[in-house]
């Protein structure tokens, strides 16, 4: 139980006061497919995960099954070797033998694209970074590069309208994705931009991933849950991402670690592998590195 009780309670509070256990939410459902396996597209052997689990003659441990069930475990790693060590701070990550050079040392904007069709067609590798309009994916951005305005930043929600194209070290993509969700946006606008979103998700052959942000400040939110729906049920491989792990909404009166408890709670009623998650702050520089470290054990698999 040592390895269950560091993840979820360790993790989850090693920058906060140790919180109450949250009541579990339950007031909205949804409808994921549950043999969904949330790995890269060149993953094949992920999928049928669950089912040789079932099949199986020898008898699992019960580290390898909370392993196989909650964490995420990346390719190399058998879930019976995983250990304390081996998870990335405030997240549900393995690190295994994929992961290497992290660290960005250049990027420089490419283009933006209002089609799928239009995006770059060089095939290298690409996380595509996707949430609400005020969610801050910019603000991510800035900090994941470690440069001030390389994605546009504004306090008006719906500023990214279009597909942004980043190349890292010359050699990967982060992809800025219009945000959901924004208030002041027209409805024909709400209607095209997720057309073309979905376009992207569906066509773009390169993606590796979605960093899929949620706002850890607020409770669970039924759109970003239907956004994962989307995704799952589309099997668009994806990351969760908690943002403004270093704040807390006084009006909410809930703490980002007691949200991201309950977000945790809902996939899991609906998943039998929890897809990967982990804690970041654009203020603090939280989960930076780990964030790296995971994108590189993707994309270096990825490009077997």
């Amino acid at each position: 139980m040592l390895l269950r009780n560091r993840l979820l309670f360790r993790n989850l509070t090693s920058f906060l006061p140790s919180p109450s256990p949250p009541p579990k939410s339950a007031s909205f459902t949804l409808s994921f497919n549950k043999t969904i396996a949330y790995s890269t597209h060149k993953l094949p052997e992920s999928k049928p995960q669950v089912a040789a689990s079932r099949a199986t003659k020898q008898p699992m441990s019960e580290r390898a099954r909370f392993a196989k069930t909650v964490l995420f475990v990346p390719p190399g790693v058998d879930p019976e070797d995983v250990t304390d060590e081996m998870i990335l701070p405030g997240s549900n990550i393995v690190l295994g033998p994929y992961a290497g050079h992290s660290q960005i040392k250049e990027v420089e904007f490419v283009k933006s694209s209002g089609r799928a069709m239009d995006c770059p067609k060089d095939n290298r590798p690409e996380f595509a970074i996707l949430g609400r309009s005020n969610v801050g994916k910019s603000s991510l951005i800035n900090v994941l590069v470690r440069k001030k305005e390389v994605a546009l930043t504004s306090k008006k929600p719906g500023k990214t309208q279009l597909i942004n194209h980043f190349l890292v070290n010359k050699s990967w993509y982060i992809v800025d994705l219009p945000g959901y969700g924004f208030a002041k946006a027209s409805d024909t606008a709400r209607t095209d931009w997720s057309s073309f979103t979905k376009g992207y998700f569906l066509n773009r052959e390169s993606l590796v991933a979605v960093l899929l942000l949620i706002d850890a400040s607020v409770p669970p939110q039924k759109i970003d849950l239907d956004c994962a729906n989307w995704l799952g049920r589309n099997n668009i491989p994806m990351t969760f991402v908690f943002t403004k792990c270093d704040k807390m909404k006084a009006s909410k009166g809930r703490r980002p670690d007691e949200n991201i408890r309950d977000f945790q709670e809902l996939i899991r009623e609906n998943y039998k592998q929890h897809p990967p998650w982990i804690m970041t702050s654009s203020v603090t520089g939280l989960g930076r590195d780990e964030l790296l470290l995971h994108l590189s054990q993707l994309r270096n698999y990825w490009d077997q």
